[in-house]
């Protein structure tokens, strides 16, 4: 028994140590991202929609460039839950997109290019893979999509044990926000390969996408702040909605479940309660 119990030991102090390296190893890589204030945080957080219409802007003036959103419809633009469009703004966005959504064939067998729909997902900024790397310096930009859930970083032993006590799901906004503010002149010592660019927060420190985003380059309909500080900020909590839309009524069903354990739970004890009454005083 003893020699399990030290076998036990042993391999936990292994564990520890295997997971401190490698949380030291990804610091000297990359800074860990700050945590940042999120309004659909926590078990009852929901999106902005001001935030999430702004983020968007600046996905189309800037991101979509390069980046497509290739499982995001027009249509969803105006859902419940998202930024706040109505059917008939999110058909007139749809109708305006700089990139033609290809159709066909036509009556002459030949493949047409159109203005979208609501039904249309967002186009591609490329063709195909190989021109987008062409156009790229042999690097295609990946789909933003689900850029937020697949996008993270690790913060070590022992915060993943407490994130999974406070429900911190918010790593990928931190990250792309961070991300996006992270451009900085190498460090004395520090050599990037040419071509690069060095980021604190991108693992390896060297980026192939140059800075996208400056002050003033986006101009906000509302009185919100044009600078890269509130442009990578809005930028991610888009991406974070086009990556999980569903996220408010995934959590007001959540909670409505709990209630209903909850009082299911009460039902079923006072039941027992009245069924095994009876037993208990005959056998009292």
């Amino acid at each position: 028994m003893t020699a399990c119990r030290n076998l036990a030991a042993v391999l936990l102090a292994i564990a520890l140590a295997a997971l401190a390296n490698r949380a030291a190893t990804a610091q000297e890589e990359a800074e860990t991202p700050p945590r940042l204030t999120w309004s659909f945080a926590g078990p009852f957080g929901k999106y902005d929609e001001g935030q999430l219409q702004r983020g968007f802007k600046v996905y189309r003036e800037v991101c979509a460039k390069c980046h497509g959103l290739k499982l995001l419809a027009f249509r969803n633009l105006a859902d419940p839950g998202g930024p706040g469009y109505s059917v008939a703004q999110a058909k007139t966005i749809a109708s305006g997109w700089e990139y033609q959504v290809q159709d066909g064939p036509n009556e002459q067998g030949q493949m047409f290019d159109r203005p979208a729909t609501l039904a249309d997902h967002f186009p591609p900024p490329f063709a195909n893979v190989a021109l987008a790397k062409f156009a790229n310096g042999g690097v295609a930009p990946p789909d933003m999509s689900v850029l937020a859930k697949a996008r993270t970083f690790e913060r070590g032993f022992p915060w993943f044990l407490t994130d999974i006590l406070i429900q911190y799901q918010e790593q990928g906004p931190d990250y792309i926000a961070a991300l996006l503010k992270g451009y900085e002149t190498p460090p004395q010592g520090k050599t990037i390969a040419k071509g690069t660019f060095y980021n604190r927060y991108f693992p390896g420190n060297a980026i192939k996408m140059p800075p996208p985003l400056r002050d003033g380059q986006v101009t906000y309909d509302d009185d919100a702040p044009a600078t890269v500080e509130q442009y990578s900020k809005d930028i991610s909590a888009f991406l974070m909605w086009a990556a999980e839309p569903q996220l408010t009524a995934r959590k007001r069903i959540g909670f409505q479940v709990m209630i209903f354990l909850i009082v299911f739970a009460g039902l079923m004890y006072f039941t027992k309660k009245k069924v095994w009454h009876a037993v208990e005083l005959k056998h009292g």
